[in-house]
């Protein structure tokens, strides 16, 4: 892993940063970036100068009270004066004018001027910047907070129409999770970016403490190739440092009111909220509080009680938000939400997932009384993995297993994701515990067909699913011995276990049956799947394409990957084999790493049949040795066909097998 300490890749700003660079182009007069703390301001303006010749100068909170304070070192030896004392102050009592000039003498060939933190100039400083901006010999980049008093020199910049302003929005969650991403030098799961990102408020400095922290005390782990952390958020130094300097600003009144909001001492209601109306005005002007409908008040941000109320030496009653809380018919929502995902699932309903109770309790690590969470995670891992989110799908079910170690329909989910992944020694793992020990559990066998397809035996897997297609219906991923659950579909469920065999390149068999159900199961999902076998079937090229293009619009995108590798596979048109492989690639990089039966057949035309089993089987770590000992071959047998897959491929590589085999 990376050290999180190191400086934080730039990312996710790439719009402003180019806004920016050409406000600095010559000609123009530069832009004001307008930003809350933490929202990257600072460093938009670092990367916007990277190769530019500039000078910055920066407010800070000491030299406020210092006539020019910002500008001293500026106003010195360019402009004819020494480096003591009675020559800075000699300094500082020039006029603006000559201030102005001695400044550009200054920046020389630069001509561009940062000026970082501009609402912490004093007013000599700040004078001086709009005197620098009327002249327009200097280019200027001004960064100011949002929520903070700013000196009318600098306002009026705007004001004036001297410069233009540009308002950074608070980073999305996704630009935060491609940034611990990056940062980490790995996947990072979706409940990991949540937290950190919720209880960060979107602030880049406390996401990036937090992170540090985090993995500094040991709770950030890898797991099947993943990144991720539960606990609570550390209160380290640094992170508590962060959050009082976004409360620095508070009035003694104000400071008191949000120590009792923190503690649960201010009590809600219509009544008790219109007395301390004035005050909650204004720390909800300041985005401190929210007021519900209720008027219930509670703390905007999830890491401003902590602090509050160790400052203020409270215990506190009312948690992170402040509010106390009323009991809530948890089992009922959580039954609700595995119904409704049960209803995507079948009605192929996948290009969004809500967020409700079962997600918050995950996220906030709660809920372990709650007899039904272990079912919502299970039904969370299948709706991640039909939309190619394998590694999210590894996450929520091993977030159900925390909780209920022998749960049959997350342990399928995790044997099944871990398969699409090539972690095969996860996926046998949770094959053989617990339920799933046995050959004849009903609920292992879908997961096992691609756990045997992972590891390159394709007749092993068409026998498997072959078997799992002739199982009741009402067997598959029963619910038996796992508590509270969403009874399955019977026809939805045969006709996941029907259309593996079209995944497979084996519709023939099912193209009726697939048909059949297509009528059965409600949702676009059904006549699609029995549109993939027929078309499949009938190598017809144009309706593989549309069928592909149709389950990506439906959200199954690892599925409509495979689809336009048939398509791609069957194709006899050059162009529009190669418009079918580009789609199935774009699909396929959006399935976190997912490699499947399919995806490895386009990936690799160039091999036999076996060659691709051995090359399959070689990049999930196993040695020649294994393999002969797993296929019933000669060690020799193994290295020969590996050397004729390396001549084909051209490559030698044994480490970079993995990245051969996807198509993306």
């Amino acid at each position: 892993m990376r050290n999180p300490r190191s400086p934080w890749p730039f990312t996710g700003r790439a719009e402003e940063l180019d806004l920016v660079r050409r406000s600095l182009a010559a000609g123009c007069r530069g832009t004001v970036v307008i930003g809350a703390a933490g929202s990257g301001r600072s460093r938009l303006a670092a990367e916007a100068v990277r190769d530019l010749e500039h000078v910055r100068v920066a407010g800070t909170r000491a030299t406020r009270t210092l006539s020019s304070g910002a500008f001293t070192h500026l106003l010195r030896g360019p402009a004819g004066y020494g480096e003591d004392a009675r020559s800075r102050a000699r300094a500082a009592k020039q006029d603006t004018q000559s201030q102005a000039r001695a400044v550009e003498q200054a920046l020389g060939r630069a001509r561009v001027l940062v000026v970082d933190d501009a609402h912490l100039l004093d007013g000599s400083s700040a004078a001086l910047v709009h005197h620098l901006a009327l002249r327009g010999r200097v280019r200027l980049l001004v960064t100011v907070r949002t929520g903070e008093p700013v000196p009318a020199g600098v306002s009026r910049l705007w004001e004036d129409g001297l410069l233009p302003r540009l308002p950074l929005a608070p980073p999305s969650e996704e630009a935060c999770a491609e940034l611990l991403s990056r940062a980490v030098g790995g996947h990072v799961d979706a409940l990991t970016v949540r937290r950190l990102y919720r209880a960060s408020g979107g602030d880049l400095r406390l996401l990036h403490e937090l992170a540090v922290a985090v993995h500094a005390g040991g709770d950030l782990n890898q797991v099947s190739g993943t990144w991720t952390w539960r606990g609570t958020p550390p209160m380290t130094a640094r992170v508590v440092a962060l959050v009082e300097d976004a409360l620095g600003g508070l009035t003694p009144r104000e400071r008191e009111a949000l120590e009792l909001v923190a503690s649960g001492g201010l009590p809600s209601g219509p009544r008790a909220a219109s007395t301390a109306l004035p005050v909650l005005d204004e720390l909800r002007a300041k985005g401190l509080v929210t007021v519900d409908d209720g008027l219930s008040v509670r703390l905007a941000h999830p890491l401003h009680g902590p602090v509050l109320r160790a400052t203020a030496g409270r215990a506190g009653t009312g948690g992170a938000s402040g509010a106390r809380r009323s009991p809530r018919p948890f089992a009922a929502a959580l039954a609700a939400e595995c119904e409704e995902l049960a209803a995507r699932v079948y009605g192929g309903r996948l290009t969004d997932v809500p967020r409700g109770v079962g997600e918050r309790m995950a996220e906030d690590d709660t809920g372990w009384d709650e007899p039904a969470m272990p079912e919502f995670c299970a039904w969370r891992a299948r709706v991640a993995r039909l939309r190619g989110e394998v590694r999210e799908a590894v996450v929520w079910s091993r977030e159900g297993l925390r909780r209920s170690p022998d749960h049959r329909a997350c342990l399928a989910e995790l044997a099944h994701a871990s398969a699409y992944l090539g972690d095969l020694a996860t996926a046998w793992r949770a094959l053989s515990r617990g339920p799933l020990a046995s050959e004849e559990d009903p609920a292992a066998e879908h997961a096992r067909t691609w756990v045997l397809a992972a590891q390159g035996d394709l007749d092993g897997a068409l026998r498997r699913a072959l078997g799992t297609a002739g199982i009741g219906p009402s067997d598959l991923y029963g619910a038996a011995g796992d508590g509270p659950g969403v009874p399955r579909d019977r026809a939805g469920e045969e006709l996941f276990a029907l259309h593996d065999l079209v995944r497979l390149g084996a519709p023939e068999p099912v193209a009726g049956r697939l048909g059949e159900l297509a009528g059965r199961v409600r949702g676009d999902l059904a006549p699609l799947l029995a549109r993939h076998a027929s078309a499949l079937a009938g190598r017809d090229g144009k309706a593989l394409d549309e069928v592909a293009r149709r389950l990506a619009a439906l959200g199954l995108r690892l599925h409509a990957a495979e689809a336009a590798a048939h398509a791609a596979l069957t194709h006899t048109d050059p162009h529009a084999s190669r418009a079918a492989r580009a789609l199935a690639s774009a699909l396929a990089r959006a399935c976190q790493g997912a490699r499947s039966a399919a995806l490895v057949d386009l990936a690799l035309p160039r091999l036999t049949a076996r060659q691709r089993q051995i090359v399959n089987l070689a990049a999930t770590g196993l040695t020649n040795r294994q393999i002969a000992e797993r296929l019933t071959v000669s060690v020799r047998t193994v290295a020969n066909h590996l050397c004729d897959a390396y001549a084909r491929l051209g490559s030698n590589d044994r480490a970079a097998l993995g990245r051969l085999l996807s198509v993306g």
